[in-house]
């Protein structure tokens, strides 16, 4: 029988299930107004979590405004949130990982630090019918930043945290959580992920 150490894998989406869009859609924003893109990403970040849009107190309208405000970009909100969408592309390899866990019993579940565009992404490629749970800091009200999200986690997912595997591309979300109790694979490239992921489901890869 196909077994796995990890009762449920708690996947990131953007630098984990999908190309890191949101990163680098402001990196091409800032390039094409002449910004320092390291600068205008500090900016962008702190506007993101201080202010609240990736925990849903502060609206895209509002967010693409501060920044607008902030740093001198142009462009419409559309323009702008197409450089973000279009840069979020889901990885195949990853998707089909997935379905070979759940035909194997395991549970997979989506942790995320995002905003509206988690929704309207899964809108247009439709990959949420391949998790068992998906959970977006927008609509949770706290982000990754926060440990007790983990507790939350689990305590939906009805598991110990023990049970969990937790696969981030951010060493400080990995810290976080390992602090929680979880396992963790912090994700770098696909091929050092493999030999991670055989060290708790060997059959996968």
């Amino acid at each position: 029988m196909k077994t796995c150490s990890a009762e449920v894998i708690l996947f990131d989406f953007g630098g984990v299930l999908a190309e890191e869009g949101f990163k680098n859609g402001l990196v091409a924003i800032a390039l094409r107004n002449g910004l320092n893109p390291e600068k205008f990403l500090q900016q962008a970040f702190a506007l993101t979590f201080k202010r609240g849009y990736v925990t849903g107190r502060m609206d895209e309208a509002a967010f693409w405004q501060a920044l607008r405000e902030q740093t001198g970009i142009k462009g419409s909100d559309a323009e702008l949130r197409a450089e973000i969408l279009l840069r979020f592309e889901l990885r195949p390899w990853m998707i089909e990982m997935v379905k070979r866990l759940r035909e194997a019993r395991v549970r997979c579940a989506i942790l995320s630090d995002q905003t509206n565009w988690l929704n309207e992404l899964n809108e247009k490629h439709d990959f949420f019918r391949w998790f068992d749970k998906v959970f977006n800091s927008y609509h949770m009200g706290k982000s990754k930043q926060d440990p007790s999200i983990f507790d939350d986690v689990a305590k939906a997912l009805q598991v110990a945290p023990e049970q969990i595997l937790f696969i981030d591309d951010s060493s400080e979300n990995i810290e976080r959580a390992r602090n929680k109790g979880l396992s963790t694979i912090l994700f770098k490239d696909k091929e050092s992920f493999m030999q991670e992921l055989m060290s708790f489901c060997s059959f996968c890869c």
